[in-house]
Order: structure tokens, then C-alpha cells, then sequence
């Protein structure tokens, strides 16, 4: 599986995507980032392996603490991605707008 296609995967699990909203706004230690979910902290420390995995999210280890932050590379690859598919979208469907204001 590819980088791209792991971190897709990663991203299909609503827990994961909240994680990364979350590290959106500033990085953060393990315990802040479980703290609302309905989760033991040691599974929401499996997500954030996962996500360190696929490259979403780099930690840094602060003495004891760990924290976490999102990951430039990995979320410039799936932005990258999702970009490309936009602009081919885009151009499918203005040749389609312009083909279905030609027919009578």
C-alpha cells in the first residue's frame, strides 16, 4: 500500500480525523488530545501511532511528555492529491457545462 493510500485509510476513521482537527490549532501532549473522547487514553494513543505511521503526525518528547503536532509532509501530500483531483473534476465538468448549454 502506498503512503498516500495508508494515510487515506488513516483518514477514514472519524477518531483520527478529529485528532488532526484538533492538532490544527497548536501541538499537543498525548493526555490533552484524549480528553472529550469516549476512549481510554491508551486507544487514543493507538490512533495517534497510526497517524504517526502514515506521516499525519510527527511527536516530540519533552522530557516525560510526548507531543504531538501535524506533520507538513503528510498533510502536504494528501492536500497535494485532493488538489490534483479538484482540477480534473473542475475541468470535467466546465467541458460538461459547456456541452449542455450547446444542445437545444
Amino acid at each position: 500500500m502506498s503512503r498516500l493510500d495508508s494515510a487515506f485509510a488513516a483518514l477514514a476513521d472519524p477518531t483520527r480525523r478529529e485528532i488532526l482537527h484538533r492538532l490544527s490549532g497548536q501541538p499537543q501532549p498525548a493526555g490533552a488530545l484524549s480528553r472529550g473522547f469516549r476512549m481510554s487514553q491508551p486507544a487514543v494513543s493507538r490512533h495517534l501511532r497510526v497517524l504517526r505511521e502514515v506521516s499525519l503526525v510527527e511527536v516530540e518528547e519533552k522530557g516525560r511528555q510526548r507531543i504531538y503536532r501535524l506533520s507538513k509532509r503528510g498533510i502536504d501530500d494528501v492536500a497535494d492529491y485532493v488538489e490534483e483531483v479538484s482540477k480534473t473534476w473542475q475541468t470535467a465538468l466546465t467541458a460538461f457545462k459547456r456541452y449542455a448549454e450547446t444542445r437545444p
